[in-house]
């Protein structure tokens, strides 16, 4: 095999991800070689403090603080500093420059993907990001390679493990929303400040990044309708339990028809949602990710394991590092991003699914009719009703559930605010949406 020269690699940033990628990339530098064909050598990892605690095995002599130069003199740029600025800034410069960049800041990537991708484009570069969604779980390029040349319909995914152990933690073990977010805090799945993970925001920008990819279309984060779980009750968790659901924060984009002109356009939303206990994402348990897909050919598709984690997550950039290094022994420009479809992004009022409505009611005659005039004056059909006399908070009162049939989000929104005008209704206690029946 003829020998190719060696490739210069520059790593920004050396946090609990960054440091693995660099143990690995020097232990196991070899394997590398023989894999891809080609030397890969670490030139210099940029930090903003030389003197901060470090993993153990990375040579004092590759940090520097001098990021630009680093760039400059690479082929293969690896961002994993996070946040918007500088890291824009820095992996401008590198594709800029020519060099491939591989990342894992989905931040980023959410709200400026489209001028990272034109310029790789323009350039001749490529733009890797294996490790923005999932850790370690591949999703990236099964998307964008494996399946590009069959229709995905949509995409199911619980993205997010803290917000998955919290609602694990309230199910399996009755904690309220409080207690189990502390537990999640303690044992280090929260962050001292968890608002990106518990209201939603991380996982939005993952189905901002999934919904591009999938659909050949641009989706802006600001597209994305997100509702985080911090108003979940443990009630309403036990109440799906018994129901033989498992309360899920999901990330769903989605391939549909407007319900008002029929045309073609996709969804990307947000939500905790009641997933069957017998889908394969009723069983995802702990602070696991998992990406469920549907496809037109290769019908439903499973993606599971660990969704964040140093190492782990270090995986998925060393595979990208590997294309890279592969790609650039072969030759020729990268592959550019295919937004092709650009199709239409629709309102979550759009959306179609089922519902299940929990109801404080009055309990006397009559009112049970009145409430089902009102689902079916809105267009919603009723499919089950469970009722409780005697609700614990309010004497008089009784619990209603019911469970409807598929439903646009606006008709049961107009629902909703029709029954908070009834008299009968001391409150609508809570909406979740039912997904993957």
């Amino acid at each position: 095999m003829i020998e190719y020269r060696t490739l210069s690699i520059a790593l920004l940033g050396a946090g609990s991800v960054g440091g693995q990628v660099a143990r690995l990339l020097l232990q196991h530098g070899d394997e590398l070689e023989a894999r891809t064909g080609a030397r890969l050598e670490l030139r210099g990892i940029a930090v903003r403090d030389l003197d901060a605690p470090r993993a153990d095995g990375i040579p004092r002599e590759l940090l520097t603080t001098n990021a630009r130069d680093l760039i400059l003199g690479a082929d293969i740029v690896i961002e994993l500093m996070g946040g918007i600025e500088p890291a824009r800034e820095y992996l401008l410069l590198a594709l800029g420059s020519g060099a491939d960049v591989i990342t894992g800041n989905k931040a980023l990537l959410a709200t400026h993907g489209p001028e990272l991708f034109d310029l790789a484009e323009q350039v001749g570069a490529q733009l890797y990001y294996e490790a923005a969604v999932g850790g370690a779980i591949p999703i990236i390029r099964p998307l964008r390679d494996s399946l590009a040349g069959d229709r995905v319909k949509r995409i199911l995914g619980i993205v997010n493990g803290t917000t998955n152990f919290i609602l694990d933690r309230m199910e399996t073990a009755g904690d309220d929303f409080g207690t189990a977010l502390a537990t999640a805090t303690a044992l280090g799945y929260a962050e001292a400040d968890p608002t990106g993970d518990v209201e939603g925001h991380d996982a939005a920008q993952k189905a901002a990044i999934l919904a591009s990819l999938a659909f050949h279309t641009r989706v802006p984060v600001e597209a994305v309708h997100r509702e985080g779980i911090t108003r979940l009750t443990a009630a309403e968790v036990e109440g799906a339990r018994k129901a033989g659901y498992v309360v899920k924060l999901l990330a769903i984009c989605e391939r549909l028809a407007d319900p008002d002109t029929g045309q073609e356009g996709v969804s990307a939303r947000v939500y905790p949602a009641l997933v069957p206990r017998e889908h394969p994402l009723g069983a995802v348990r702990g602070a696991n990710n998992a990406v469920f897909v549907e496809a037109e050919a290769a019908g439903s598709l499973m993606f599971y394991g660990a969704g964040a984690g140093g190492v782990e997550t270090a995986s998925a950039v060393l595979g990208d590092l590997v294309s890279a290094a592969r790609r650039h022994v072969a030759g020729g420009p990268g592959v550019a991003e295919s937004v092709s479809a650009d199709l239409p992004v629709l309102d979550i009022s759009r959306v179609t699914t089922q519902y299940r409505v929990t109801l404080a009611v009055e309990d006397r005659p009559g009112v049970l009719a009145t409430i089902a005039a009102i689902f079916s004056e809105h267009g919603v059909s009723v499919e089950t009703v469970e009722q409780t006399v005697a609700a614990p908070t309010v004497e008089g009162t009784a619990t209603l559930v019911i469970g409807t049939h598929t439903a646009t989000e606006a008709a049961l929104s107009a629902t909703v605010a029709a029954l908070n005008g009834l008299e009968a209704v001391v409150a609508v206690q809570s909406v979740l949406r039912i997904e993957g029946e």
